[in-house]
């Protein structure tokens, strides 16, 4: 299997992010320098662990990148 085809696999092998996370993802996913350690620190007081925090984050990161690699070849066709 392909690197690339790895990063795929493990992106849709996660579970769905929960509804909790739709902002925090949309700021990974948009404009992940602006994150911050009090961000993480406000969902995990709302009870969400770690470890989900950071498959979800990794996750949206590996999407997010796939796409951008996607657009940047069909631009170089």
């Amino acid at each position: 299997m392909e690197p690339i085809d790895e990063l795929r696999a493990v992106a849709a092998g996660l579970p769905p992010a929960p509804a909790a996370l739709d902002g925090y993802l949309a700021k990974v996913r948009d404009r992940a320098y602006t994150v911050t350690d009090r961000d993480v620190e406000a969902l995990k007081a709302q009870g969400l662990a770690e470890d989900e925090l950071f498959e979800q984050t990794v996750g949206v990161a590996i999407r997010e990148g796939l796409r951008r690699l996607a657009a940047a070849q069909e631009v170089l066709g």
